[in-house]
């Protein structure tokens, strides 16, 4: 029964992580525990699926030519440092508090995104180029956070890459995927070298993840960006409260 609930996890997070351009770690990480998975296996195991879930994804929107490539080699490039930094400092940090605060983050981003705005370029040489500083900044943000949250990040990637770096959604989560798969490779590391894998919950996690988050993926491709940006503001709001009501 608990394989059984894992697999739905992973079709969950599968669908709505290729939608909205995140691995899906730092949801599946409390609803494993919540169906029985012991916390260290529920907060590790999802780590190792989400690299193929977002390849998966970010492969759909690659070959709509969506991925903003100078972004992901920045964000990669400052983020693995920032995540393993972030990790370290997990000895000093208390980690609720992040949490909370990048709860009421995504509330905040949520409400900013569900609320119309003017018209933002749809295509990725549509948009501004950002300097480079900015790029490095974002990266640095999330990777701090991705290491001292146990996860790959892309629940802050989209939301900032649109927010701050002024990419088109489609831009923003194609990017995200490509990033988050790339960040959810350290930790993947560290926990199987701690022995903290579950490796049949990382298998039913894939199988169900990986063709779910490339259908996702394609339905967002299909729809609107003014709607999809909509949508994706109604669904950070209402992550970001239930994840402070469950805290």
């Amino acid at each position: 029964m608990t394989l059984l609930w894992v697999a739905l996890v992973g079709a969950g997070i599968g669908l709505l992580g290729g939608m909205f351009g995140k691995g899906g770690s730092a949801v599946a990480t409390p609803l494993l525990h919540a169906f029985g998975v012991p916390a260290i296996i529920a907060v590790a195991s999802p780590l190792p699926a989400t690299i193929p879930s977002t390849l998966s994804a970010s492969w759909a929107y690659w070959r709509e030519d969506f991925v903003d490539w100078r972004l992901v080699r920045w964000s990669i490039a400052f983020g693995i440092p920032a995540t393993i930094a972030g990790a370290v400092a997990t000895r000093w940090i208390d980690g609720g508090a992040l949490v909370k605060v990048t709860d009421v983050v995504l509330v905040g981003l949520g409400a900013r995104f569900a609320v119309p705005q003017r018209k933002r370029p749809t295509r990725r040489g549509d948009a501004p180029r950002q300097h480079p500083a900015a790029l490095a900044a974002v990266a640095t943000v999330v990777g701090v956070a991705s290491g001292l949250l146990a996860n790959s990040g892309g629940f802050l990637l989209a939301p900032l890459y649109v927010a701050v770096l002024r990419r088109p959604i489609k831009v923003a989560f194609a990017s995200s995927l490509a990033v988050a798969s790339v960040l959810a490779v350290p930790g993947t590391i560290v926990h199987v070298a701690l022995g903290h894998i579950d490796w049949s919950v990382v298998a039913v996690l894939a199988v169900t993840s990986v063709p779910l988050s490339f259908a996702g993926a394609r339905l967002a491709l299909r729809t609107d960006p003014a709607h999809l940006e909509r949508i994706y503001g109604i669904a950070l709001g209402v992550l970001g409260v239930a994840f402070l009501i469950a805290g």
